[in-house]
């Protein structure tokens, strides 16, 4: 009998999307197992590529099947229920299983493949020139022989077998290693050796004295900060003094900081309902979902620390998963100082080797507790407790690429395969959610009143915009908030500024011809970007010098048009030179550390004000921020998509959450030029109630979610006619096999038609309930990898958040 195992290759095409038969040669018996990563010869030649282990089994011996090369692993990175969850993954977001499992594990842990040309015929080389390019060993590196200009020749050779191509599998995964010194001599046989050392050799000298006085292994380092170089510490090695040992050590992203212990606060009446509501289906192993309801301040993250902290002590383990722009330095310390090393943090701000470190923390049962965005939902823990998803109605918890996956809907899933409650907080919760809890399909609990009972809800006004232009304020700031800001100042509060959008200017336009200055790859505006001095596409990175004349008609009258927040800080350093301003938006924000150390500045008070983007919006609890001022209300408003009313309530709702966090009173001023508009007139007395309402109303009444399902389909192609027809023919195709029930929306250009150079269109899919579409998208994903050959993308998107 020989032994067997099914992998899924690094290949994600539909031919592939299965398990291969591989032998276990004799080496590696009894050391592998299912979730472990392996190195396999697949296809014609000598290719090799990296797979996952499914399962094992023994059998007959099968002809022509071919040998595991190498283990990957001394153990799996995947365990029995991520290998479940990818099958789920699999069928829900129709991508391929490869994708799906490769998802799961942090960057570094992705195979990297190296290409080999290596010489079988050197007689045959030489005649054509070729064999010098080739070293002692007879191996020429692939990306070598492409800058040779002889790839033809080579490639020739190959087919004449002189030539044969090698692909090796190379793993990024490096474990971090600290160089211990290990003492080897008694205090007298130091001083022995020190008595047969010349006069000279005092560093020597010195060592054997250090050595006498410490029996610990001690860091390389602590003999270097003494003075002792590597030689002298080599030398003492080669004496027989020490022994040098390499013991494995993690990059920690927080040993800088020190998080001073905090206890558990006084809970409010509805908090400790919803802490007992959450402990009682903990206790019962009830897979029960949660919609945690409470107003900006309420204290939802003092119901989680509670909570978590009663799943730790009954020894299991809990996942809290935040949006990346709230993963603010406050949120990891609030749960750091409460629970101290049993937390690890993952998020994208981290290195690839931190991550890799807190990951195997996590993998080890060394960390019982994970905070991180949301590929934190696939953290590799054992008897998950509980699972909290903050800011549920959060955008960013949806993964916009293949595989496109809701880290909310894996949550849910992870619940139920631990028998553990789920909790979804937001003080403004999708209208999904929100009605599933209307249904009893998951269990509301409310926070109706802030935790702090000093703090009030702060008072918020609307400025009608249009009024202030027709006054001649042309401006970004209105008379009110101008006087409010200067008000603050003069208490010495903190004031936060919310612009919805980044750069210095919106677009660059010729006032003589009209010329707009457009990106060439992409069928958008270029946006000023003043700090560089260049403009830049926000969809392909395309940069570009500010012209000095129009393009178009040569006209020197170039102008700047548009809202950024570089404009915006320019123009409040105008009106208040004394102010001290710190803008936090993507860009001031690119380089490790930055979101952190503006924040801490502000925390610290050496700013009065805070200009940013939607990263401000969440997470902040800053006791002076008394003013917030929302300078465009309608931003989101004019986007064509059905979720911009609910996008917009939700920003303001949270925006305001950031004033009057304690004793001080909180003020809240809302610019807009559409003051009647029910979101921003139900976000000014924050009343989700009302809004859920009336929104679901006019969802009822237009057909869109949560009253359908629906799903994207996307095709892209470089040549916009092969684009349009591939689009139009799979619409043919569905109107066919589908039920008269389903609506399509389309198909049409996507929202910017063009980008990199590609063209986009896409069609929407509403229905109740379709028994043949999943059959029909698979057929489509099928047929995709012969779209592929043609240059033709075709992407699946269930249940989008973005329909533009």
């Amino acid at each position: 009998m020989e032994e067997y195992a099914e992998v899924i290759v690094d290949v994600p095409a539909m031919q592939t999307d299965q398990p291969f038969t591989y032998r276990i040669p004799e080496d590696l018996h009894g050391l592998l197992s299912a979730g472990m990563r392996v190195e396999v010869p697949f296809g014609k030649g000598n290719r090799h590529i990296q797979g996952f282990i499914m399962s094992l089994f023994t059998g007959e011996k099968q002809e022509q099947t071919k040998d595991i090369t190498r283990a990957l692993d001394l153990e799996p990175v995947l365990n029995d229920e991520l290998l479940a969850l990818a099958d789920y993954m699999k069928e829900t977001t129709f991508a391929f299983k490869i994708t799906c499992l490769q998802t799961m594990l942090p960057s570094v842990m992705k195979a990297e493949y190296q290409k080999t040309l290596v010489l079988q015929d050197a007689e045959a080389a030489k005649e054509a020139g070729v064999r010098e390019l080739f070293d002692a060993s007879g191996e020429l590196d692939w990306l070598a022989a492409q800058a040779t200009g002889k790839l033809g020749t080579l490639l020739s050779l190959r087919q004449a077998g002189a030539v044969n191509l090698r692909y090796d599998v190379h793993t990024k995964n490096k474990v971090k290693t600290t160089r211990l010194v290990t003492p080897l001599l008694s205090p007298t046989a130091a001083e022995e050796a020190r008595g047969e050392l010349k006069k000279t050799a005092l560093r020597q000298a010195q060592l054997l004295t250090m050595l006498a006085t410490t029996k610990a292994s001690l860091p390389v380092k602590h003999y270097k900060e003494q003075g002792i170089s590597t030689s002298v510490l080599n030398q003492g090695a080669e004496n027989g003094w020490l022994r040098f040992t390499e013991v494995e050590t993690y990059r920690d992203p927080y040993a800088h900081r020190e998080f001073a212990q905090t206890h558990a606060l006084e809970l409010n009446g509805d908090q400790q309902v919803a802490v007992q509501a959450i402990q009682a289906a903990g206790d019962a192993k009830e897979a029960r979902t949660f919609l945690l309801e409470g107003i900006t301040g309420s204290g939802k993250t003092e119901v989680y620390l509670q909570s978590i902290a009663q799943v730790i002590e009954a020894g299991k383990s809990a996942i809290m998963l935040v949006p990346e722009i709230a993963l603010t330095p406050q949120m990891v310390e609030r749960f750091k100082s409460r629970l101290g090393d049993a937390v690890a943090v993952l998020h994208s701000a981290l290195s690839q080797g931190e991550r890799y470190d807190e990951w195997r923390k996590i993998e080890r049962g060394e960390a019982k507790v994970v905070v991180g965005a949301r590929s934190a939902i696939f953290a590799p823990l054992q008897d998950i407790g509980l699972i909290i998803v903050d800011e549920e109605h959060e955008a960013t918890y949806k993964q916009e690429e293949t595989p496109r996956y809701h880290a909310r809907d894996l949550a849910i899933w992870r619940g139920k395969y631990h028998h553990c409650p789920v909790v979804l907080g937001s003080a403004t919760p999708s209208l999904e959610s929100r009605a599933r809890a209307q249904k009893n399909v998951y269990t509301l609990l409310r926070l109706r009143e802030r935790a702090n009972p000093e703090a009030n809800l702060p008072t918020v006004d609307i400025v009608d915009m249009k009024a202030e232009y027709s006054h001649k304020n042309p401006g970004n700031f209105s008379q009110v908030l101008k006087e409010k800001i200067a008000d603050r100042l003069a208490k010495d509060e903190q004031i936060v500024l919310l612009l919805n959008r980044r750069g210095y200017s919106s677009f660059v336009m010729c006032r003589d011809c009209g010329h707009v200055v457009d990106c060439p790859n992409c069928d958008i505006s270029l946006t000023l970007h003043m700090d560089v001095k260049r403009l830049r596409c926000h969809y392909c990175g395309h940069e570009e010098a500010i012209p000095q004349k129009c393009p178009e008609c040569g006209s020197r009258k170039i102008r700047y048009y548009g809202t950024g927040t570089q404009k915006v800080q320019e123009e409040l350093q105008g009106l208040f030179p004394e102010a001290k301003i710190l803008r936090m938006d993507v860009d001031t924000t690119r380089k490790k550390g930055a979101h952190e150390r503006i924040l801490r500045a502000f925390g610290e008070k050496k700013a009065q004000i805070l200009l940013g983007t939607q990263m401000i919006a969440k997470g902040l609890d800053f006791p002076d921020i008394t003013l917030v001022g929302v300078l465009n209300a309608d931003t989101a408003l004019n986007l064509p998509d059905f979720r911009a009313s609910e996008r917009t309530f939700q920003l303001l709702t949270q925006v305001s959450g950031r004033a009057g966090r304690a004793q001080k009173a909180g003020e809240v001023l809302i610019q807009t030029f559409n003051p009647e508009h029910y979101a921003i007139q139900l976000a000014q007395r924050q009343d989700y109630e009302a809004f859920y309402q009336q929104e679901m109303f006019i969802r009822h009444q237009s057909g869109y979610p949560p009253y359908y399902f629906t799903v994207k389909i996307t095709v892209s192609h470089e040549e916009e006619q092969k684009a349009a027809q591939k689009i139009f023919a799979l619409t043919n195709e569905l109107s066919k096999q589908l039920s008269p029930q389903t609506i399509f929306l389309g198909p049409t250009p996507g929202n910017v038609a063009r980008v990199k150079n590609r063209y986009y269109y896409q069609l929407i899919l509403k229905y109740k309930k379709e028994p043949r579409l999943q059959g029909a998208l698979e057929q489509i994903l099928v047929a995709s990898q012969q779209d592929l050959r043609q240059g033709l993308l075709v992407s699946i998107d269930n249940e989008p958040m973005n329909f533009i």
